[in-house]
């Protein structure tokens, strides 16, 4: 505990003894992280949100016998991205992210670049515009690099992270996210 703050793994142990309050802060602390992430590599809502419900039923499952070895957030972003491949061999093709006309929730790799509702109307059409670009050109990425760029960015995982979720090496994650890194900038050059 932190602050009278108890940290999401306190949490879960809490959960796993019955207490299903620490189960809705957790599930708030993280339901917008998770969504992003299927989002992202989805682009449909419908499936998302059934993921989600997979993801959230399969943390109260293994809620007994959890042991805090890794981060929280580290756990709970494998739960999603292993329902995510899963969904993805099943459905056997990968579709295409949201643009921001779509009116996606939660769009915190976006809110970076959008601008408030004080900016003057060009400034904010530009930084649509920005914003639009820059998750097209996360959609050109490979799904491998995708995943390991949306991990990093959206779960704010480290690459130790990032490589325990997606079963790989670190090297391996660490090129992933460098690829996907050098193909947004020469995608985004423009931009810069």
């Amino acid at each position: 505990m932190t602050d009278g703050v108890d940290t999401d793994e306190a949490l879960m142990l809490r959960f796993a003894g019955g207490d299903v309050q620490a189960f809705e802060e957790l599930y708030r602390r993280h339901e917008l992280r998770v969504w992003r992430y299927l989002q992202r590599n989805l682009d449909n809502r419908a499936t998302t949100d059934e993921l989600m419900q997979e993801v959230w039923f399969a943390v109260a499952r293994a809620a007994r016998g959890y042991r805090p070895i890794a981060r929280f957030t580290t756990w709970l972003l494998t739960l999603a991205h292993n329902r995510l491949v899963d969904t993805l061999r099943a459905t056997r093709h990968h579709e295409r992210l949201p643009t921001v006309a779509d009116g996606s929730d939660g769009l915190s790799l976006v809110e970076q670049l959008a601008a408030d509702s004080q900016t003057e109307p060009l400034e904010r059409a530009q930084s649509q515009q920005h914003a639009a670009a820059l998750l097209a050109a996360i959609e050109q990425l490979p799904p491998e690099q995708r995943q390991a760029f949306l991990l990093h960015a959206e779960g704010e995982l480290t690459l130790a992270e990032i490589a325990q979720v997606t079963s790989t090496s670190f090297e391996t994650a660490k090129s992933r996210l460098r690829y996907a890194r050098s193909k947004l900038r020469r995608l985004l050059q423009e931009y810069a």
